[in-house]
């Protein structure tokens, strides 16, 4: 339970789900989501603006501090699935969050895909960053 009237970065907690099983991102440092959505707008004869927004999906980010091959294995298992023939896998996701009055809201993310925007910068002296895109076709609260 968070000691705080508001989330924190340490709040939260990610699993994702996929073909193969349950992939474990030791240390992820950031995790950022946001919906898609397309606008409708009407403007009708009277003058009167109306709209609306169409729920499109929702993508975001993992930033990872890299501790193992996990997320490099799980993009090169999926690029070679693809490259044998199988059509794209998706995978789920789950977003669990400690809310400051002591419950916990889940949210899950159906239809996902991963595309590795970083695998990392080798210095030396200084830990390995990795990016880890996604994009869901829907987020529901369970």
């Amino acid at each position: 339970m968070s000691g705080t009237m508001f989330s924190i970065g340490r709040d939260a907690q990610l699993v994702i789900v996929g073909p193969k099983g349950r992939l474990d991102l030791s240390f992820v440092s950031g995790f950022e989501a946001h919906q898609l959505t397309q606008s409708v707008r009407v403007s009708r004869l009277d003058g009167t603006q109306m709209g609306t927004e169409l729920p499109k999906g929702w993508e975001g980010t993992f930033e990872i501090e890299r501790s193992n091959a996990a997320v490099e294995d799980f993009i090169a298992a999926t690029e070679q699935a693809f490259f044998d023939g199988a059509l794209p896998a998706t995978a789920t996701m789950y977003h669990y969050i400690a809310e400051p009055d002591g419950s916990v809201s889940t949210y899950q993310f159906d239809g996902v895909t991963f595309r590795l925007a970083s695998a990392g910068q080798w210095r030396g002296d200084t830990s390995v960053k990795q990016k880890l895109e996604f994009f869901a076709t829907r987020r529901r609260r369970i």
